[in-house]
């Protein structure tokens, strides 16, 4: 229970809410951190100002506000919830399981920790166990209503969300403060029942691998539209890694790996495998379920700690410069025009962002930084007029590319589709040179969208 109450904490808990609803989050902000400080364990300032700082892209701070709300209160399961989808998004999977589990038992019938249970099941591979989570948690909830939070009229928009995660990452561009959102999951909306009210529609379910019965559902729900589709499903389909290394690897200046997807069993059979290779499991990313295999006996390892009746088989392409360092560009590809995003670079073969060298070397900060202050000249035209190529290609609104330079200036490439996350670093200055590249690309994907929007209005 709080402990202090009374007019006061009661009108700054409304004047937090009125600058939420308009979108001033900074007054939000400080509302709010004015009832806690009144009373530190106030459920609702909890978790509203969690829910404010995770929607501005603060997970830290976020995460800070429902591990107290949990704290204070272990009896809420809106609390244990909204910590569960956190450490989820974190990768934390024991830690989300945990919560959601005491969400339920909390109340059993609680749809949105049903939600994060069948996730959590189905990524660790126990599809019988999830499926009666999934239906628990979706049928009847198919829709889902985000409030506008602008001033004067939101644009209504629709949104497509795959149920078993593989979405595009989307809560910097698809604010709150320009569009009044009905996010649906194709796979358990009745296609019999009208749309919500929109005048543009967004397909935020991006990895072909994991989403295809929910990409062929949401290719369904489009067909039931006149209004403009960024993203469409159709060409979504396209882009799993397997057929995006067969499509692309025809562009001048790109060098896309040999995959196929083979059966498990018939791994342990193979004599023409040449070493080293890459194994990993379709649908995940971030570096999970991903092996570097450098012999038979390791492919015997890792065929088994993967655990999968199929598996990708993927040609090792050597991503390491003179330095012996290894390299991964991201660029982004938002309605045809290329936006440089970040340079990570590691001593380990898996190169990831959250995982490489950055933080501790400044020279790799300064070769980022050029990167982003001038990607034409750091990658060279061969490079440059691969990555417009693959933006056609792919005819994705919005998408992006994962890659190294070959010592020709060829791309290596790793991936490209829609899944491509884009958010701010930590306030650490160290990070200041990254926060434009950032927020340009952030930019340009909203400004796509209200300039589509608009467009479809006047029509």
């Amino acid at each position: 229970m709080s402990t202090a109450a009374g007019p006061e904490l009661t009108e700054a808990l409304q004047l937090a809410r009125r600058c939420v609803a308009t979108g001033e989050d900074e007054a939000a902000k400080s509302a709010y951190l004015d009832v806690l400080r009144r009373d530190p364990t106030h459920l609702a300032a909890l978790n509203e100002l969690g829910n404010l700082a995770l929607a501005g892209g603060f997970r830290s701070a976020a995460r800070t506000a429902y591990t107290q709300a949990v704290q204070h209160h272990p009896s809420d399961k809106v609390s244990r919830v909204n910590l569960a989808n956190l450490l989820y998004a974190q990768e934390d999977a024991v830690g989300a399981r945990r919560q959601y589990e005491a969400a339920l038992a909390i109340d059993p019938h609680f749809a949105a920790a049903h939600q994060g249970m069948a996730r959590i099941l189905s990524d660790a591979g126990q599809e019988a166990a999830a499926d009666a989570h999934w239906h628990r948690g979706f049928e009847g909830h198919a829709t889902v209503t985000k409030p506008y939070r602008g001033r004067g009229v939101g644009i209504p928009l629709l949104m497509l969300v795959s149920t078993r995660g593989g979405n595009i990452p989307s809560e910097l561009w698809i604010t709150p403060k320009h569009f009044e959102v009905s996010a649906i999951y194709p796979e358990f909306y009745d296609t019999a029942t009208p749309l919500p009210p929109h005048v543009l529609v967004v397909n935020v379910i991006g990895d072909a691998d994991a989403c295809e019965p929910a990409l062929g559902r949401a290719q369904d729900l489009v067909a039931h539209t006149h209004a403009p589709v960024i993203n469409a499903p159709a060409r979504v389909r396209l882009t799993g890694r397997a057929e995006n290394a067969r499509r692309l690897r025809h562009i001048p200046g790109l060098i896309a790996p040999l995959i196929e997807t083979v059966a498990s069993r018939m791994l342990r059979e193979r004599p023409d495998l040449r070493y080293p290779l890459l194994l990993r499991r379709a649908g995940f990313h971030t570096g999970r379920h991903f092996s570097h295999v450098e012999d038979h006996q390791r492919l015997m390892q890792s065929v088994d700690e993967l655990a999968a009746d199929e598996l990708l088989l993927i040609q090792y392409l050597d991503a390491r410069g003179p330095d012996g360092m290894a390299r991964k560009y991201r660029v982004m590809f938002v309605d045809g025009d290329l936006y440089p995003l970040h340079l990570a670079i590691s001593s380990h073969w898996k190169v990831h962002y959250f995982s490489a060298d950055m933080a501790q070397n400044a020279r790799f900060r300064q070769e980022e930084e050029r990167f982003l202050n001038d990607m034409p000249a750091v990658l060279g035209t061969k490079a440059m007029r691969a990555l417009r190529d693959v933006c056609m290609t792919l005819g994705l609104e919005y998408a992006g590319i994962d890659f190294a330079l070959s010592a020709d200036g060829s791309v290596l490439l790793f991936e490209a589709n829609a899944t491509m996350v884009v958010f701010p670093p930590n306030p650490d200055p160290i990070w200041d040179y990254r926060r434009q590249a950032i927020d340009t690309v952030i930019n340009a994907a909203t400004n796509m969208l209200l300039r589509r929007a608009r467009v479809e209005s006047n029509s």
